[in-house]
């Protein structure tokens, strides 16, 4: 009696640490999804925004139509991309274009003094911050997350359960400095 015992606290243990193992796992990928999720949300602020800059730039440059549609068509590009590795892909590009636009807002005082503009600028500003915040939350989050699939015992039950590694919101070396505008 005394061995089954033994053996039955044994393996009623080894359940609880499984299920403990498990729903670890769970917890830490809900908090990958929630950060990538709050990257969404700026990512989105920051799309809404651009067309009411195009608008505003495009009232004082008409003549500058190639900028607003290469701005236009790298924000649709950026809105489909859906993998972290795609967002960041889009991202560079659209942040490109958005310095070619900043760039030829140069060439015009008065859009420069326009309140309407220089309320998008802070706006657009105040999201690129946020933007990179939400991006350190989801990489510290994926890194918790991948550490723990890769890390002993809990790969085991992460292969079990088919947990997946997450990939980084990594973005190009030139993008990682912030969009610099000068009015």
């Amino acid at each position: 009696m005394m061995p089954t015992l033994i053996i039955l606290i044994v393996l009623a243990f080894f359940v609880v640490y499984i299920i403990a193992m498990y729903n670890g796992l769970v917890q830490l990928r809900n908090r990958v999804s929630e950060a990538w999720s709050d990257i969404d949300v700026q990512l989105k602020r920051r799309y809404d925004l651009i067309p009411n800059l195009v608008n505003t730039v495009k009232g004082y440059a008409t003549h500058e139509s190639g900028v607003f549609e290469k701005v236009t068509e790298a924000r649709a590009n950026a809105m489909q991309a859906t993998t972290p590795a795609g967002k960041a892909e889009a991202e560079n590009m659209l942040s490109g274009t958005l310095k070619s636009l900043f760039a030829v807002t140069e060439a015009y005082p008065d859009l420069k003094a326009n309140t309407n503009f220089l309320e998008l600028q802070r706006e657009l500003s105040d999201t690129e911050n946020k933007i990179q915040a939400s991006r350190r939350f989801y990489n510290g989050n994926v890194l918790e997350f991948n550490n723990k699939i890769d890390m002993f015992p809990s790969n085991i039950i992460a292969g079990m359960f088919a947990f997946a590694k997450r990939e980084f919101f990594e973005v190009a070396e030139a993008e990682k400095e912030p969009v610099v505008v000068n009015f």
